[in-house]
């Protein structure tokens, strides 16, 4: 698959996420074989420049290139300034937010709430693709609810004014992620336009995976919650889909080692007081995944650890009692 001069072998992309897929996470997943990383939505408004959330999301120093940044607004003026923002801070790919479902996002006429206003997703796409040299890419869901699954309209919009790849998230906004995800209608795009297609949407398995790009003829897969404990799925669902063949499975040693190494990167990229606050999260699912009956006796007395030393010693007796 290509993205404007970049070629990618592996079929397994990583979702943004926001509060998830930031840089030690995209780091962890580029290791076990995600052809692209997308960054968590940023909104690059230059009253937001300076906070301390933009500033992390806006830190790609270190990656491997491509770096693809998702931005999110509700205009194509706001847009275009914003992807030519990203380019100053590193982008190499433009990533168009019209599939988060969050109400906060959504009741700014942002995200997935773009999918109503068809000829407003029309001038968006253009106006971003025409401010900057570098590919767009656009990800969506389905549509707007289950009577409004405008998403093969909008493809052919997206291909029609430039887009180089797209991303489709099963469901609609209205289900959020909720209910099962369906792929008859990233089957029914994929056969509409010629540009890689993306299949997102409760993939969680290496034979899930296999499932869903021999029904939709799709490109690649797209991972997201999946990842969250578990980010070696992503070698696990490349391996198999690259050779057919199942990889040898990571020995619990091996996870303890990387799933340490992504603690302390957390911990030095935001700094001992923000990053034992955001290793909470990562700390219960990985202890979740990897057994939930001991993690969940295990997850109130680190829940309340405050001291980052504290913590990452007190995860680590854990892992190694397992």
């Amino acid at each position: 698959m290509n993205i404007g001069p970049y070629h990618f072998n592996s079929k397994v992309l990583l979702a943004p996420m926001a509060g998830t897929s930031d840089k030690p996470f995209r780091i962890m997943c580029r290791e076990q074989g995600a052809s692209l990383t997308t960054s968590e939505m940023v909104v690059l408004q230059k009253h937001l420049l300076n906070t301390n959330k933009s500033k992390h999301r806006l830190d790609f120093s270190s990656e491997k290139s491509p770096i693809s940044i998702q931005i999110a607004g509700s205009e194509g003026k706001e847009l275009a300034e914003s992807a030519r923002q990203a380019v100053e801070f590193g982008a190499n790919i433009i990533d168009i937010n019209m599939g988060c479902p969050a109400k906060k996002v959504c009741n700014k006429a942002a995200g997935s709430a773009l999918m109503k206003n068809e000829k407003l997703v029309e001038d968006i796409i253009k106006s971003v693709v025409n401010a900057v040299d570098i590919p767009v890419t656009l990800k969506m869901r389905t549509g707007w609810n289950e009577e409004n699954k405008n998403a093969p309209t909008i493809s052919k919009i997206a291909e029609d004014f430039g887009i180089q790849m797209l991303a489709i998230h099963g469901r609609t906004r209205a289900q959020k992620y909720n209910g099962h995800a369906e792929y008859d209608t990233i089957k029914e795009i994929v056969e509409l336009v010629s540009i890689p297609v993306i299949a997102n949407g409760d993939i969680n398995s290496k034979e899930k995976a296999k499932k869903v790009l021999d029904f939709t003829g799709a490109d690649g897969v797209m991972l997201g919650r999946a990842t969250q404990g578990n980010p070696w799925i992503v070698g696990q669902i490349n391996e198999y889909l690259s050779t057919g063949k199942n990889s040898q499975p990571l020995k619990l040693e091996k996870k303890i080692c990387l799933i340490l190494k992504h603690i302390r990167q957390i911990h030095e990229f935001y700094g001992n007081k923000m990053g034992t606050q955001l290793s909470r999260k990562h700390i219960f699912w990985y202890s979740i995944h990897l057994d939930q009956k001991k993690g969940t006796a295990f997850w109130p007395s680190i829940n309340r650890v405050s001291d980052h030393s504290e913590q990452y010693f007190k995860f680590q007796d854990f892992l190694y009692s397992l």
